[in-house]
This record gives structure tokens, sequence and C-alpha cells, in this order.
């Protein structure tokens, strides 16, 4: 089996290419970009994508747009997007690109190696692999407050941003380095299903979305 990998983590996309290898399976390209990975499927068309769904420059959803484009473009190209925790739109974009051959899990999946490598191979072979949690989240979602996604310093990162704080002055009340504040923020317009479009701020409609569901009765 052919596989190209991305993953912009050193030491995991290490991990997994030797992981790989030792399972017969064989990395064609390993890059650590979405551009990157474009070119290397068209290059290569392997068998099997395997890719995080962020990625640089924003790591926000790059690889998974990546993937979007591959099957698109390559209807019978499998692919399988890992994710460091539930991003159920995400999830439901993937699945919607097609019937078979994709597959969403969460990275922490990767420790059970049997079950890992069984989903790689269900997925290039056709099938579908979804992290339970993904399924669970999925049955949940449209029946809770979009908010109740964030992580208690998501929520208060939102909350001083709809105070009209910057990222600085964001991090001085945390005491958060402006990167981890800059990281917070982009959790936080992921969770509220707020994609990066011409002509929107997300960071206006992120408090916006934060006002209006906190003036409900």
């Amino acid at each position: 089996m052919r596989v190209v990998l991305a993953e912009d983590s050193v030491l995991l996309r290490e991990g997994l290419v030797r992981l790989l290898d030792a399972a017969g399976m064989r990395v064609v390209a390993a890059v650590d970009d979405a551009e990157s990975l474009l070119r290397a499927a068209e290059e290569h068309l392997p068998d099997l994508v395997v890719t995080d769904v962020r990625m640089p420059p924003t790591h926000t959803d790059e690889g998974l747009r990546a993937a979007l484009v591959l099957r698109r473009e390559h209807p019978g190209m499998s692919v399988l997007v890992l994710s460091q925790y539930v991003e159920e739109r995400y999830a439901a974009r993937l699945l919607a690109s097609a019937s078979g051959g994709v597959g969403y899990l969460l990275k922490d999946r990767v420790a059970d190696v049997t079950d890992f490598i069984d989903a790689l191979r269900r997925v290039a072979a056709g099938g579908t692999a979804l992290d339970p949690e993904v399924v669970a989240q999925l049955l949940l979602r449209g029946h809770s407050d979009p908010l109740d996604r964030l992580t208690p310093r998501e929520g208060e990162v939102l909350k001083l941003m709809a105070e009209g704080r910057s990222n600085a002055g964001i991090g001085q009340e945390l005491v958060l380095s402006e990167g981890a504040v800059g990281k917070h923020i982009g959790n936080i317009f992921t969770k509220l299903d707020l994609s990066p479009a011409e002509g929107d701020h997300r960071r206006v409609l992120a408090v916006l979305q934060f006002l209006k569901i906190r003036s409900m009765p």
C-alpha cells in the first residue's frame, strides 16, 4: 500500500512513518503543509492519504480542505484525516464528500496500533473509519449551545474579545503569551463553525454569536 502522509509535527510524522513501514505500508511522501500534500498526492497518486486537519500557515483547516480537493479531483483516492480533538463540522464535510474510502480519527487512536492500522487498511480498501467520539458528537450536533463546545479558557478568551480586548490585552489579563491567545482564538473559530471567508471578520462574528446567545432569555 502506497501512502502520502501530511503532518506538521516532526515527531508525530516520523513516528507515523515508522509505524506504517513496520505494518508493511510504503510512505512515498511525508510532508508538513497542505500545498506539499496536494503536490505529493498528484505526483504519486497513492492508495491512501493520511493528513492532519490543521496545517500551516494558519493551523485551522488546511489539511481538511486539501483532503476535500483530492476527493473532488480524484474520487477513487482514499483519505483518512487525523484530528487533535473532535471537530464534528470537519468530519461531516469529509463524510459528505463521498460514500467510501474516508476516515476521521482522533490522534489518540494512533496509540492503539492494531486498531489504527486496521482503520487505515479499511479506508484504503474503500471503507470508512469514524472515531466513536466523532459519532457521538455528530449525533448531538444541532441540539446544544455552540458555546458549550468551548473549553473554560476559550470561554474566557471569547468574553474578553467581546469586551474589545486585543490579543495582547487578553494575554495580559489571562497571563498568556500572544501566541497562546492566537491559538485559543483559532480553536474558538473552529468550534463556532467560522471558516475563513472573504469579506467576513471572524473575530466580529464570534463576538456577535457570543452576545446573541448570552442575551437570549
